[in-house]
């Protein structure tokens, strides 16, 4: 019946439509994720959508006298990869940052912080750098000493990998006036040496203290970060985002600047990735105030959704749990102050909801999981019944008893794969082999029926969503200590993790009725992949590439 339809539809096209093709693919092996056509030769697109998917012949026809065509030459090709996590202006200003993700010494984290500093004028705030403690022999957490003559003229802030820690030299905290009688920060932390003196590591909420007197971005500075991690994504065959913003008290502010330089560079005909940028839950009023809802916007850029936090992270040992971490028996982690108030919380989320926008919430704890999930139960029966698209994010660490709840309550689970090839070296060491069990748990909650949408969390996370898919159906971790797999029975297959980095990121953005498949209609995305993924050993998919990032039917990356 297919192929009937298809043969009519060709017969039907008048010649100056015929014209209006402007590409057509063919000769490849297409991964539809169209259950009504799983796989196809060839593809027609004509005004940035895809017109037709067939075999070549088929499509061959379409063709007109400016058609481009493009042999595939039996490559395989899957719809274009949608990062459903992503911090996109962090990350393309990292690119250009200090580099301290692979030190694995204090000797090296000084040195880089060195080196750099003397590529940067005076009084230049260096940020950024994703360091990783775990990584460092012997592990210890950096204090403000090691960088304070590395780096004598500049105020130094740069982040633990992930995010949820920071390391301020003795400017920083000089320029944010912070001493020994600054007082602790609800829902952070701030260390302290044995005298009570800050050792430089602020987390969480308590990195307001440092953010609050560093300058906003220039407009120039937001423009140069996003085209550099716009690079970056469509490098790695990734065509939409979902940009998670910002942490901290001008959280708002700074997702508006970015949020305005997405709309500067659209203008100037420079920006081509597709835009879901969420603002902080806390601020729902600044959307509502104008009358936005989900999914206002274009095919481009798409406003209507809020962001909250329940908790920090495992790494951080500010994750929120039931137990006390294992090797740390005083501390349990910290709600973030929206959820040590949670009725306040829940009623900014109510009103939001009536409102008509989407919500996501940040939770890893099993703890603060759980009580994203009876906030959301209630939203449901306080609010009624509606297509929400409600999330969690991350969903890191379960109990076994809630991870049924995101299928009955509707919640997507919102997760990021390579983080559990990455936290998988030293979990353990934290929350111990039992509550590791239901750690990223992927196959669990897709045998309970829940919906995964798969990202990277870069600036966290590199952003390939090979990489990802690699650690979804592997779960081999970074350190090769689990060649078999890290909790080998929460892997899932490669057409699955395929899914979830496609037609379950679309979804989870309200966007899947026009992208997250290759199929007539939708937006002509697709990514063209140097290897089979789906006739390999998924062990080797961490070497394959993108080779060509199709978006609205352009060739933005060959």
């Amino acid at each position: 019946m297919l192929k009937r339809f298809l043969l009519l539809l060709i017969l039907a096209i008048p010649l100056q439509l015929r014209a209006q093709v402007e590409l057509i693919a063919i000769h490849g092996k297409i991964w539809t994720e169209n259950p009504a056509q799983p796989e196809a030769e060839a593809i027609a697109v004509s005004g940035h959508r895809i017109l037709a998917v067939g075999t070549t012949k088929e499509i061959e026809r379409f063709a007109g006298p400016q058609t481009k065509v493009v042999d595939l030459k039996g490559k395989r090709v899957v719809p274009g990869f949608n990062d459903a996590h992503v911090h996109f202006f962090w990350g393309g200003q990292g690119i250009a940052s200090v580099q301290l993700r692979d030190v694995t010494s204090r000797e090296q984290f000084t040195g880089r912080i060195a080196a750099y500093a003397r590529t940067r004028p005076s009084g230049e705030w260096i940020q950024d750098g994703n360091w990783d403690e775990e990584k460092w022999s012997p592990v210890s957490l950096p204090t403000h000493e090691w960088i304070d003559s590395a780096a004598p003229n500049n105020p130094v802030w740069v982040n633990r990998s992930d995010g949820h820690m920071m390391l301020a030299n003795a400017m920083a905290m000089r320029l944010a006036g912070i001493t020994k009688a600054t007082p602790d920060v609800p829902g952070g932390v701030i260390l302290r040496d044995k005298e009570g003196n800050p050792t430089g590591i602020f987390k969480d909420a308590a990195k307001d203290l440092i953010e609050r007197v560093i300058p906003p971005p220039s407009d120039a500075q937001v423009d140069e970060a996003l085209l550099a991690a716009q690079k970056y994504a469509l490098d790695s065959g990734v065509t939409s985002v979902q940009d998670m913003g910002f942490t901290g008290s001008h959280a708002a502010d700074m997702q508006a600047l970015v949020v305005r330089g997405y709309q500067r560079l659209m203008a100037e005909g420079k920006w081509k990735v597709r835009v879901s940028a969420r603002f902080p839950l806390d601020h729902y009023q600044r959307l509502t105030a104008l009358g936005i809802v989900a999914n206002f916007g274009n095919d481009t850029l798409v406003l209507g959704s809020l962001k909250a936090f329940a908790d920090g992270s495992l790494g951080s040992g500010t994750a929120w749990f039931f137990q006390p971490y294992d090797d740390a028996p005083g501390n349990s982690g910290v709600p973030t102050e929206q959820l040590a108030h949670p009725e306040e919380m829940f009623a900014d989320m109510k009103a939001a909801d009536q409102a008509g926008l989407h919500i996501t919430v940040h939770a890893i704890g099993d703890r603060a999981n759980k009580a994203i999930l009876d906030m959301y139960q209630r939203l449901e029966e306080e609010n009624g019944p509606a297509d929400r698209r409600l999330r969690i994010e991350h969903a890191q660490h379960l109990r076994a008893e809630d991870i049924p709840r995101f299928a009955q309550l509707h919640v997507i689970a919102s997760v990021q794969p390579y983080h559990a090839i990455d936290d998988g070296r030293w979990a353990e060491k934290r929350i111990g082999h039992k509550r590791a069990e239901t750690t990223y748990a992927f196959r669990s909650l897709l045998d309970a029926g829940t919906v995964l949408a798969f990202g990277s969390d870069w600036f966290v996370a590199p952003i390939n969503p090979l990489v990802g898919i690699y650690a979804a159906t592997t779960r081999r971790t970074l350190d090769g200590k689990n060649p078999g797999g890290w909790f080998p029975e929460q892997k899932i297959t490669v057409k699955q993790a395929v899914h979830a980095y496609t037609v379950g990121s679309a979804f989870a953005e309200s966007q899947d009725d026009i992208k997250g498949s290759i199929a007539p209609g939708k937006l002509a995305d697709f990514t063209v992949l140097s290897a089979d993924i789906f006739a390999m050993d998924p062990v080797r998919i961490e070497a394959v590439k993108p080779v060509m990032t199709v978006l609205g039917g352009e060739i933005v990356r060959q």
